[in-house]
């Protein structure tokens, strides 16, 4: 039932190009980097649609989440964002907002980058990894090996989430490993360390006759470490008359 009218509210801010802004348009030109304000409007209609304000408000209803272990008790630490976080992030890495200045020569690109960060805002937390994208290829120059491999994929304008090795993506996003319901491991997990090579002798004594202390190899692992403890499968378990530490 209606029970009243709300008539103190301005409509819904949708439909308009999130671009329109004077000092914005007038600061990209004197800026040398007028060449980028027809993507800029592009852009800025696509941030003041309906569908992009909405993809914000689901990345904010959903936060992030940590999958330690799969159905199976399996191990995976992948971290699970809702699609929207992913409609926001293409948009975000197909318009440049990442690294894609550092390979654009144009008078401007960074200027232009900057703008089209500005007009780009249906949400706030997506903007974070695409930064730390965009500041950390200064620090990777710094050792031009690591550019040469991993610029080009900081670079590229395309959003790539699957679960794969960095060096397999087209697109990569510096600082966010866990941003793509990934946390995946792209390497191989650390073996055990190798068994004790001799078993502690069984029924040893110790500085006290009262101390008496046994000592056995045990191939299961201990009731209180979890199953997934990338300890060794071979452990040494030790009980004691007193509750003394093994030798």
């Amino acid at each position: 039932m209606t029970t009243h009218e709300v008539f103190n509210q301005v409509p819904p801010l949708t439909g308009y190009d999130a671009a329109d802004d004077p000092p914005l348009l007038d600061g990209l030109e004197r800026e040398g980097a007028g060449w980028a304000a027809a993507e800029l409007h592009e852009l800025g209609r696509i941030g003041g649609s309906e569908q992009a304000i909405e993809y914000g408000r689901l990345a904010n209803e959903h936060p992030p989440v940590l999958r330690t272990h799969d159905r199976y008790g399996h191990r995976i630490d992948e971290v699970e964002f809702h699609p929207a976080w992913h409609e926001l992030m293409r948009t975000a890495v197909t318009h440049g907002l990442h690294a894609a200045p550092w390979a654009d020569h144009r008078p401007g690109a960074h200027v232009a980058r900057a703008a089209k960060f500005y007009t780009w805002r249906p949400d706030a937390g997506h903007g974070c990894p695409v930064s730390m994208t965009y500041a950390a290829v200064p620090a990777l120059r710094h050792n031009p090996e690591l550019a040469a491999q991993y610029e080009p994929l900081l670079t590229a304008r395309a959003y790539d989430f699957g679960l794969r090795p960095p060096l397999t993506k087209q697109g990569l996003l510096a600082g966010m490993s866990m941003t793509e319901k990934q946390g995946a491991r792209t390497c191989a997990p650390t073996p055990p360390p190798p068994a004790p090579s001799r078993t502690a002798p069984i029924g040893f004594s110790g500085t006290s006759g009262s101390r008496r202390r046994r000592c056995a190899t045990s191939s299961s692992p201990s009731p209180r470490r979890r199953a997934d403890s990338p300890a060794s499968s071979s452990r040494v378990s030790c009980r004691t008359a007193r509750a003394t530490r093994c030798g």
